[in-house]
């Protein structure tokens, strides 16, 4: 560590004893932690002081790394550092007086921070006096009343001058004008409290001299040497030969600070030995040291001195009052005296707070023990009544750690959570030890900085969504959305599909999600017969650093529409249809099987459940022949007699159950022969004919049956799903939101899935279709409106009729 500093060594101080001298010293500056320089008042801009960093123990090369910076508090930028090279240099003009005034000791005292890690390092910059300030006196010219009856070696006080440095600067000496009648008596050591007096030298004459004006120059030690004048005005008095006389030349009175106006000071009593006008005293202030106010009062007649203004311990502890008592006589005579003025601290002023922030906007994830502020305190006042304690608000993730005398650092005591508490207003309170104790608070707002530690969530984990096939290109169909706990971009969500292959095509080629709002869009018209489960995630990932994100699954079931017709299938090989050259004897019975029509529909559920109707012949003419509501067969419902026409044209309506329900028409040609003209039939033909016609039914029946038992199991599901969802504690609504909800979309919106149906379909020989899904949902009457409109479009002239949408021409001869 190295020191600026200056040393004065007097002859015959031996190198032991200045080694010695050093030793001690070098172990104070270690062990109280300071490093400490000293420089002239009044040096020029850059002048050197020291090499700060350097004596700090710390490399040039961190300097600015480790954010290198000096803080002084109330004394600016007096004093800089050169962050290039670390040395302490003059930034400003230092004036030692008013910094200090006329304390002995003048010291600036500077405050270095490092970081990383944080460092306070308090180093004292000595100020030294030099010669800078001339004498003044406190008035330009004195006057004297001086009495002819003087005797030679008569003393006169004179009001000296102050020099506002301190030392061998503020010595002064004091030089008189030539003159015949007075000399100059200084104050001697012996006796500090002497005061600069005129010695008459020889008696004066009034007739021969009644005024004398000398000019008193003041000399200070300085050098170069600086001087003051004061005119002094001697008038010569007539003889009134007795000045009045104090009882002491000096008085000294201790007194609270702040003590109220007319606070009794002294009563000050002088007497004058002459008799009647001429021993009449009355008393009058001459001055006031050091700043010369009228902080105190006299009572002219009675000597009582009171205070007359504020008196305050932190800017002046002593005053000096000259006092002095004139009587009446003619000439007046005057006498004087002094009365020193103690004042005594008082607990009158409050701790001051002020504080260094580093940063009062706080990551949530910053780690504990980081320095968040520097705090420091400081009370006017002296002994108990400035010792200051602080203290912080109770319940805050925060601590004051004490670093040196009445210095702090605010640090984090526990994890933060920006989603939890999002800013603190932290009070730090100083309290002084006087009595009453006094106190101050500042506070300190530290906010939360959000880092980016949650995900978006999505209220549920699954959703499934309903749309009807045959939907506009573009439609909207559901909306998802996640939120993000976190703030500001953190928080900002986009949505993208998770991209897959449905089939052989891409997922995006069927839905789309606006990234911003969520909205799911179906890029092309979805078929029912093609696709029935669309199922895919959607992603929300939030604009944080790294970005957070989460998926939600949307299953999308396409619901079927009767948009297919029945369609007929042309006479095939195993059924009656394909033979097409048999003939049938008028002579068969009621119930004879003489074709048979069959179709199949592309659509599911109840939309391809096909049934057949035969339709009345023209002019209400009834027919012998009927067929099978859901097998398609042609019987006769009576015997054939030869009033029947002998040939027979049948029209039959094959119908699906949609809503409206879409037609087919089938023109079936019968020729009836007479019984001698049937060919004959094998009998085992026949037989296997009838076995085929009885196991069709059967299989009818079944069909019946299976979709009446399917049907009842899943309502009774249902009941059961519905009873048990409803019977959980309530969350939302009336039943919760447990578990993912069914949401059926379409071109008007959103609606709730209500029936669920299982059906089998059977369409005319062979096995029976697989089993179909079909939800029928309740939709709203804008739903059922825009569907009819629909229907009406695809071939229909109003709702509810029945729209012819195929036919098939073929001829049986029976």
């Amino acid at each position: 560590m190295s020191y600026a500093m200056f040393w004065s060594l007097k002859g015959g101080l031996s190198t032991r004893r200045l080694m010695l001298s050093l030793l001690l010293l070098a172990f104070r500056e270690a062990g109280s932690g300071q490093v400490h320089y000293s420089l002239p008042e009044e040096v020029k801009h850059g002048t050197f002081v020291g090499r700060i960093a350097q004596d700090l123990g710390l490399e040039l090369a961190e300097l600015v790394p480790r954010l290198f910076r000096v803080a002084s508090k109330g004394h600016g930028d007096l004093l800089e550092v050169n962050l290039q090279n670390g040395i302490l240099f003059v930034n400003s003009r230092i004036d030692r007086e008013e910094l200090c005034g006329r304390s002995l000791e003048c010291s600036i005292h500077l405050e270095v921070i490092v970081e990383r890690p944080l460092q306070v390092f308090h180093v004292e910059v000595e100020v030294k006096d030099i010669n800078d300030n001339p004498p003044v006196f406190s008035l330009r010219e004195q006057k004297l009343l001086i009495s002819e009856s003087k005797q030679p070696d008569s003393h006169f006080p004179l009001e000296g001058a102050s020099d506002a440095d301190i030392g061998e600067n503020a010595l002064l000496t004091y030089r008189l004008s030539q003159n015949e009648y007075f000399s100059l008596e200084l104050p001697t050591n012996s006796k500090p409290t002497n005061r600069l007096s005129l010695a008459l030298k020889k008696p004066l004459d009034r007739e021969k001299t009644p005024e004398v004006s000398l000019l008193l120059t003041a000399v200070d030690r300085g050098k170069p040497e600086l001087t003051g004048t004061v005119q002094l005005f001697i008038r010569v008095l007539d003889i009134n030969d007795n000045d009045p006389e104090f009882e002491q030349s000096e008085y000294k009175v201790r007194l609270t600070e702040n003590a109220a106006k007319e606070t009794f000071v002294i009563r000050l009593n002088a007497t004058d030995r002459d008799e009647g006008v001429n021993g009449e005293v009355t008393y009058s202030l001459m001055s006031i040291k050091p700043n010369g106010k009228s902080l105190f009062t006299i009572d002219e007649n009675n000597g009582e001195v009171r205070v007359n203004g504020t008196l305050d311990y932190e800017e002046n502890k002593f005053y000096e009052i000259e006092v002095q008592a004139t009587d009446k006589g003619n000439p007046l005579m005057a006498g004087h005296c002094t009365v020193w003025v103690e004042i005594l601290d008082a607990n009158d002023n409050a701790p001051e707070i002020t504080v260094t922030s580093l940063s009062l906007t706080v990551r949530e994830d910053t780690q504990t023990n980081t320095v968040i502020a520097l705090i420091s305190v400081s009370d006017r006042d002296s002994g108990v009544n400035g010792q200051v304690t602080c203290s912080l608000t109770p319940h805050v993730p925060f601590k004051l750690v004490s670093t040196f005398k009445n210095y702090y650092s605010l640090v984090l005591d526990s994890a933060l959570d920006r989603e939890s508490v999002s800013d603190y207003a932290v009070v730090v309170t100083a309290r002084d030890g006087g009595s009453p104790s006094l106190s101050a608070a500042a506070s300190v707002s530290v906010e939360v900085a959000d880092v980016n530690d949650n995900a978006p969530a999505f209220a549920q984990p699954e959703y499934t969504v309903f749309v009807k096939e045959n939907n506009a290109p573009g439609c909207h169909i559901f909306t998802v959305s996640a939120r993000d706990a976190d703030a500001q971009e953190n928080a900002l969500v986009s949505y993208s599909l998770v991209e897959r292959r449905v089939g052989e095509r891409a997922l995006s080629s069927y839905v789309s999600v606006h990234a911003e709002s969520g909205r799911v869009y179906a890029l092309q018209p979805l078929d029912h017969e093609e696709l029935e489960l669309l199922q895919f995630q959607v992603s929300a990932r939030d604009a944080g650093v790294p970005p957070l994100g989460s998926n939600v699954t949307l299953q999308v079931f396409v619901l079927d529409e009767n948009d297919h017709a029945p369609a007929l299938l042309p006479p095939g090989a195993g059924g009656v249809g394909g033979a097409t050259s048999q003939l049938v004897s008028r002579s068969v019975g009621a119930g004879h099987v003489v074709a048979k029509v069959r179709a199949v529909d592309a659509d599911s559920g109840y939309n391809a459940w096909l049934s057949y109707e035969l339709q009345p012949a023209a002019g209400g003419a009834r027919s012998p022949f009927r067929v099978g509501l859901y097998t398609g067969e042609i019987s006769t419902t009576r015997a054939l007699d030869e009033a029947d026409a002998p040939r027979q044209r049948l029209l039959v309506l094959v119908k699906d159950h949609g809503e409206p329900a879409l037609v087919s028409t089938a023109t079936v040609l019968l020729s009836l022969v007479d019984s001698g003209q049937a060919p004959k039939t094998p009998s085992r033909v026949s037989v296997g004919a009838a076995s085929v016609d009885t196991a069709l039914v059967d299989v009818n029946v079944y069909l019946i049956i299976a979709i009446c038992a399917v049907s009842s199991l899943l309502v009774l599901t249902l009941l059961l799903y519905t009873a048990l969802r409803c019977s959980a504690p309530p969350t939302q609504g009336v039943c919760g939101p447990g578990k993912p909800t069914l949401v059926c979309s379409s071109a008007v919106g959103s609606w709730s899935s209500s029936q669920q149906r299982r059906q089998r379909v059977c369409s005319g020989e062979g096995p029976p279709k697989a089993d179909l899904m079909a939800f029928s949902p309740s939709l709203p009457p804008c739903l059922d409106r825009e569907d009819g409109g629909e229907r009406q479009e695809a071939g229909t002239d109003h709702p509810g009729q029945v729209s012819s949408m195929d036919s098939l021409s073929f001829e049986v001869l029976v």
